[in-house]
Formats: C-alpha cells, structure tokens, sequence
C-alpha cells in the first residue's frame, strides 16, 4: 500500500479474520464505482492476501431521508455501469434494491456469515456511519472501512480548526504528503485474484438481485418502489461513465475559461461534478489526475514553490488553478 494509507483504514469490530470463510466481501455503501477506489483496492488486497474470491455487494434502500425517483434513478444508473464494469472480470457483483421497507434487513449479516473479511466504505456523513456501525457490530468476521472521501485523508489531521483560514494553512502544509498516494484506476488489475467468486443461491431466494437493466430501460420501473414520486428523475444521468464524459469535456472546454466565467450562471461554465463526487461515482483523485495530466502539472513544482518560485502554489494556467483553489479546501471531504 502507499505511504499514508493506514490513516485511511479503520477496524469496525474486533472480531479475527475468518480463514475459513468462503470469499472476501466489499459492501459498497459510498463510493459507488469501480475505479480509483481505495475500498475496492482494499478488498482486492485482502482477496489477495488471503487467495480468496472476492463478491461485491452493492445495495440502495428505500427509506434513507429524501429518498424519491430522481435519487433512486441517479444511484441505480451507477449501478448499472458497474454491473458492466465487473462482467466478465472473474467477481460477484450482486446489486439489492428493496422495494419494500425492511426487506434488506439481515442482507449484510448473512453475507458476511460467509465471508473472510468484509471492506466496507469510510463515510462521515448521513445515516451511513450508523449504518455500518449497526451492521458491523453484528458481523462475526473482521470487518475494516476505508476512507476514499478525498486527496487528504479524513483522519491527517489531528484536531478541529475553527476557520476556514486557520485548515487552508494546515492543508497547505499537509497536502503534498498525500499527493501521490493514489488509488489504483483498475483495482482488479492484479495479479494473484482468485477469479471464481460466487455466492450461495439461498442468499439470492431472500435478497434476489435486481434487475438493473430493466429499471434502466422502463421510465416507470420505481413507480412501486416506496419512494417519494414528486421529485422526478432529472436531465442528468448519473454513473461513473457519465462522470468522466463530464470531467473529460470540463479538463478540455472548460478549464480554460473557469476562473472568468464561473460565477456566471447562464454561462455553465462549472465542472458539473458535484452530484457525482456526492453519490460517489468518481473520486477526486481521478478529476485531480486529470487536471494534472491537461496542464503537464508535476510534484516537483511544489518544492520550486517552496524554495521561494512566484508561479503560484500549483504553477498551472489560471484556469486550472482558480478551479482547484476552489475545490481545494474542500478535497479533505468531497
């Protein structure tokens, strides 16, 4: 693992890992997509480690806060790219939809009663660290979440800082230690993964696994989901294919112009990323990645800024950098 990964993973139990289990399993709760994601590496890691297969169990419930159709189709559309993103890759990729409140209940505990370990995500927000302590505190098996939020990991800093002004000075200090430990874009490109997952057929007669490309085709598929059905699906698609279509024509179109034109409403001249960053279906380290890679942007500027260069903190095109001085401050939590 790279340097200053160990501030990313924490224990959710104290229960050992269970050499006997059947295969690993990565419970995807936040970061919702296949690729540059600490939690699935750490998944493929332990499968490794442990020459076990590894399933994926991904799952949407139907009564979080505000749930409603333009939620709901937003998180399954990325499901759907994830299906395709692990066909044929040698895991188990089994998505859950409940259509009726309550009917995920038990869903993780019998899934983990098989499991070696289980990795889930790392998530400071909504309901979901209730969640995974709830559930996790009935596992029998070790259990670890990983933080895949942002660049800087939640758990760098040591304290609480009462200003805006008084966290940009520690991040400044403290970001260029983390910038070049970045998730892996294909976690499953590795060498060593026993690709043979499978998992019990008892498990899918209680929890079947949804039918995602059918809810994709029907525009009236969540009509019987217990949603809310005021608030209709938007113009927008959501998925991590979607996401980078979106981040690629930004880094190419956009960037340039960003700094002149981003308070301007009527201009769109904003990256278009935030639903995206929210429901965890792109990281900031691959929008990073990619901005870097447009500007021919390298670590050593960082120590030129250092010994006193005039280029500004990250030496790029203005564009570039007013789009990251404003996603800067907040890449601890995206």
């Amino acid at each position: 693992m790279e340097d200053g990964f160990h501030l990313r993973i924490t224990p959710c139990n104290k229960e050992p890992v269970r050499n006997q289990g059947d295969f690993v399993l990565y419970w995807m709760t936040a970061c919702r997509r296949s690729r540059f994601n600490f939690g699935l590496q750490m998944a493929v890691e332990r499968a490794v480690e442990l020459k076990k297969p590894l399933v994926i169990l991904e799952a949407l419930r139907c009564d979080y806060q505000w749930a409603n159709e333009r939620f709901h189709r937003f998180i399954i559309e990325g499901m759907a790219d994830n299906q395709a993103a692990f066909e044929d890759r040698g895991v188990c990729y089994c998505p859950f939809l409940e259509k009726e409140k309550g009917q995920g209940k038990g869903l993780i505990a019998a899934f983990s009663e098989k499991a070696a370990v289980v990795v889930t995500d790392d998530y400071p927000a909504f309901f979901l660290p209730k969640m995974v302590a709830s559930a996790c505190g009935r596992i029998s098996t070790a259990c670890e979440k990983a933080d895949s939020n942002g660049i800087l990991p939640m758990r760098a800093a040591d304290r609480a800082f009462p200003t805006a002004y008084s966290f940009r000075r520690f991040l400044q200090k403290t970001l260029p230690l983390f910038l070049k430990s970045f998730p892996r874009e294909d976690p499953l490109d590795v060498k060593g993964l026993v690709r043979s997952a499978s998992v019990p057929e008892s498990l899918f007669k209680k929890w079947p696994r949804a039918d995602i490309s059918g809810i994709i085709r029907s525009k009236d598929a969540l009509a019987g989901f217990p949603i809310g059905h005021r608030v209709a699906p938007a113009g927008i698609k959501g998925g991590e294919k979607e996401a980078g279509r979106r981040l690629r024509r930004f880094v190419e179109e956009g960037l340039d112009h960003y700094k002149e034109r981003r308070n301007e409403p009527e201009l769109q001249a904003t990256s278009g990323l935030s639903p995206y960053l929210h429901f965890g279906h792109i990281s900031p380290h691959e929008i990073f990645l990619q901005v870097m890679q447009r500007e021919e942007w390298y670590f050593d500027r960082l120590a030129s800024r250092a010994n006193g260069a005039k280029d500004g903190w990250w030496g790029m095109s203005e564009g570039a950098e007013a789009f990251l001085d404003q996603s800067y401050p907040r890449s601890a939590h995206w």
